[in-house]
Order: C-alpha cells, then structure tokens, then sequence
C-alpha cells in the first residue's frame, strides 16, 4: 500500500493536484508499493543486493545515454520549458530499445547565485511530476528556492508524459472501482478475484514489455540521467510520499552523487508487503480519530453529537458502510454510477490525506446519510482515482500499480491468505481494516514477476539526507520516517507534530524554515528537531 501526496484543500500553499501517494491504499485503491511477505527487515547485505537485483550495463555502454544534452522548448504553460530525454529500457542490455522521458523546468528567477537544479516528485508511484511542478511547485514553492534554483520534474516511466502504463478503459475502471473489497461469500470473494485478474491482464495486454522495467529502481536510474543531462554534479531533490522511496533509492545507488535530499512522508523500504500495508491501515485509522474527535465538536456532525466517542463515531460509519454494501444510493452521475460500500469508502480515506477536507468530508457523509444523495462522497472518490466529468481516468492507478507490483513481490497469494489476516487489519484499523486487507491482493494476480525485495537503504557515504515524518501522517506513518532516519548513515530526522500527509508547505513555518536552509545553505535541521502548528 504505498501513497499518494492528496491535494492541499483551503491552504494558500496547496499543491493542487498533488499526488504524493503511493499507498493511498491498495488495490482498489492505490495498491501496494511494497509487497513482500517476510516479517523482518532485510539485513545491510540484503539491501545491496535488492539494489543489484537489476543490473547496469557498463558506462561505456550508457555513455550516450549520459552525453544527452536537453532541447528545451516552450510546452503551453507560461514560465516552463519541456524537453524529452531517452534512457534505456532495460539498464542490462540497453540495445533493447529506450523509454521517452518528459522533463520540464523553470528556470531560477533570481536575483542570487544559481544553485542548481532541483528536482521534485510528489509521489504514488503514479503521480506526474511535471503535472505537479507546473501546477503547484515551479510557483507556489517559496520565492527564495525557486529564485535560486531551476525547479525541474521528470515524469517517471510510466507515468503521465513518459510512455505511460494502460490498463483498462474508463467503463471499465468505472466497474473496477466499484467492486466490493469486503466480500461476504464465495461468490464475492470470486467477483473480487476476478476483478483484479482482469485489471491484471488489461495491463499486459496494453503495457507490452514496458511492464517489466518500471520498477523504482529503473526510475531512480533514469533520475540519474536527467541529472547529468542538466549539468549538475550532484542531485538536489524534494520527493513526498512514495517519492521518498525514490529518492532513497537513488541515494542506495548513487550516494557519491547526493546533494541536498528532502524524503517528506517517508517510507520504510525494508518492511514487508503484508506489514507495510498493515501499519498504513493503522495509520489511516490514527487520521480517522483525529477526524472523529473533530467532527463530533461540529454541530454538522453526521457520525454522532457532543458526547459520542470516536469508537462509537467509527460504529457509526462501519454501519453506513455496510446499508451501502446492500443499498447503493443515487449520485445523479451523468454514467448511472451509484454510491456503494466501495466509492464511499475510498471516498472517506481520500479525505483523510488533509485535515483541510475534513468540512468536505462532514458534508458529504450528510448529503449521503440524511438525503441519500451520494454525489459528495463520489466527487472525491473520483478526485482520489482521478476520474474527469468525462469518464476519462489519468494513469495513475496503472502506473502505481505496474511499480508496486514489480518493486516487491504481493502481500497475499490467495483468499485464504487474506481471511487468515482479517484479525490483524481490523484490529489496526475496526473501520477500514477489512476492506484494506482484501485490496492487499492485487498483486497476487500480476502478469510480471516482481524484479525487488523488501531492504533497508544506507547509503554510505552520501550528503546528510533530511527525512521528515508527520506524527499523525495516515498515509506513511510517523514510524516509518523514523526508520528511514535510521537506517541511512546521514540521515537526520525532522518530525511534524500535526495532522495530514506530508509537512513540507502545509502552515508550518518552523518545518518550512528548516527545510529551506538546508536546501539553500546545506545546513540539514538538528537530528530529532520537532515542529507543531504554525
């Protein structure tokens, strides 16, 4: 279950569209990034060797890759520039054939020495780099880093503008993302089954043999050209959520070449599928709390009034959850799409990436509980699967799952492997437990065999790498920032004791000004230091 970075609701500073994600969820949902099924974590030589796992071919053989000089051009949004770079579609034997990178910047406006470049990724896998640093970072990153810095982003493979990943038409995701994820029978179970083996085949059939070279190792790599391609002796990057997995990745391969590193919304590389996805239900159910507690202070409350506790106010929507499960109700989508158990529940999980949808998220459970009008619930269903009022849905959903399912081998092999964890999803999380550890299967059905392994990342010798952890992040819990900490050698840890999906330019001004002298003076924040609030 990896993340997605969710989009900054009523903030002056909000990232739009930002999808810094990977798990969002899983399967239905935003399916696992990693996914192995051990319980430990994978030793010092472990990681090294999941870090071989995809072998390079020698430079002489990458050299032209690494000669690339970009042809920057104008691409129809005002202040940036797009240029297209090749890289080999298998590192190994790059006589294959290449992959078509899309690449975009604004240059530095000044005044100050140039720094650089610096490159951002908001995460999935799945999410559009360029998509997020034309709408949100190129002008809405503060005016001191962008003054000094050429803001660059490369849509991953893949992903939006680099040959991206097709699996199913929109009729067809619109019934994929209905399926019920909490089956109750045989039948269901099969219907549930069925589901992710068509989703499975729709992405062999359409992706070709790019599916096999999407892993986030092959992406890290690809970042290591564009870094050469723009001149920089070193890579300064920004990445949230599953795009910290992509920085430490690049940093376990290249540590000689790591400049300034920001990993905001961390993940631990080295937990196992089945435990990662456990921890992100917990954390999910963490969010969820703090939502209750709010919510029944609000005299709009539709969960419960003063007075009713947060397990009661979780009751109450398991309940709803499940009169859904039996009775859809009307949206008046223009396509007949109802709101069932499944849209509503991911609908609710999507506002939970930011406290700032929590007034959004009242209102729709009100529409849906006291008018059976389900239309606030689907709207951000569709706004977490990226579903346009056309039917039309963006890539994302393929792509992040292509990368999970490559990066590390499924949570759950079968059915039965599934209703055996029951217990411990829905003890970490009585509300979405259950729905989050059937989506946890997706990958089990995946036409390409995972390339990686669960493995910690060191990377030794490397730049201090500033890791920032949000106590009550639902999507990448606060442990994992922790670990990540940990396990690099120059790792510092910089904690956000709030609420939402990543910290980096959400009010804080002491994690901002952390952040910002460390991009602009090298200067990393004190290990351990702890900002709240404003």
């Amino acid at each position: 279950m990896y993340t997605r970075r969710r989009p900054r609701s009523s903030r002056a500073n909000r990232s739009l569209r930002a999808c810094g994600t990977l798990l969002a969820v899983a399967g239905l949902l935003v399916s696992a990034c990693s996914a192995g099924s051990s319980t430990s974590s994978a030793s010092p030589a472990g990681a090294a060797a999941a870090l071989r796992a995809l072998p390079e071919a020698t430079p002489s053989a990458l050299a032209s890759y690494y000669g690339q000089r970009p042809a920057w051009r104008a691409c129809g949004v005002s202040g940036f520039e797009c240029t297209t770079l090749k890289a080999p579609l298998d590192y190994a034997e790059p006589a294959k054939g290449d992959v078509r990178l899309a690449v975009s910047r604004k240059k530095a406006t000044g005044p100050g020495k140039r720094l650089g470049s610096l490159l951002v990724n908001p995460g999935g896998p799945g999410g559009s780099a360029v998509g997020y640093l034309q709408a949100y970072a190129g002008i809405g990153y503060p005016a001191k880093i962008r003054a000094r810095y050429d803001m660059v982003a490369v849509d991953p493979r893949g992903v939006a503008r680099s040959e991206p990943v097709e699996c199913l038409t929109g009729r067809e995701m619109d019934t994929y993302t209905q399926t019920d994820t909490t089956p109750d029978n045989a039948r269901e179970t099969g219907e549930l089954v069925d589901a992710f083996k068509e989703f499975a085949e729709g992405c062999g059939r359409r992706a070709g043999n790019l599916l096999r070279h999407v892993s986030t190792v092959e992406a890290a790599r690809d970042m290591d050209l564009v870094r050469a391609a723009l001149g920089d002796e070193k890579l300064t990057y920004v990445g949230a959520s599953y795009g910290t997995f992509l920085g430490a990745t690049y940093a376990g391969l290249y540590p000689e070449r790591v400049g300034r590193l920001v990993l905001d919304g961390a993940l631990d590389p080295s937990l196992p599928a089945r435990k990662t996805n456990q921890d992100q239900t917990a954390g999910f159910e963490t969010a969820f709390q703090s939502f209750a507690k709010d919510c029944v202070h609000e005299s709009d409350c539709p969960l419960g009034g003063a007075g009713t506790t947060t397990e009661q106010v979780g009751k109450n929507l398991k309940a709803f959850f499940r009169q859904l499960d039996g009775a859809p109700i009307e949206t008046g989508d223009a396509d007949g799409r109802k709101l069932g158990e499944a849209l509503a529940t991911t609908g609710v999980i999507a506002a939970m990436y930011d406290e700032g949808s929590w007034p959004q998220l009242r209102d729709a459970l009100d529409m849906a509980m006291k008018d059976k009008d389900g239309a606030g619930l689907l709207a951000l269903s569709d706004s977490y699967y990226e579903r346009d009022s056309d039917g039309k849905y963006e890539n994302l959903m393929f792509a992040n799952a292509a990368v999970n399912c490559l990066d590390l081998p499924a949570a759950f092999s079968s059915p039965e492997e599934v209703k055996d964890a029951l217990p411990s999803f829905e003890q970490a999380s009585p509300v979405f437990g259950e729905s989050l550890a059937w989506a946890s299967l997706n990958c089990a059905y995946w036409p390409v065999k995972a390339t990686g392994e669960a493995h910690s990342i060191e990377a030794r010798g490397a730049a201090p790498i500033v890791v920032v952890g949000t106590v009550r992040d639902p999507a990448t819990p606060y442990r994992w920032a922790q670990a990540l900490a940990a396990q690099l050698s120059s790792g510092t840890l910089l904690t956000y004791d709030g609420d939402g999906h990543t910290a980096y330019g959400r009010g804080s001004a002491c994690i901002d000004s952390a952040i910002n002298e460390y991009l602009l003076e090298g200067t990393p924040p004190k290990n351990g230091k702890r900002c709240s609030g404003a």
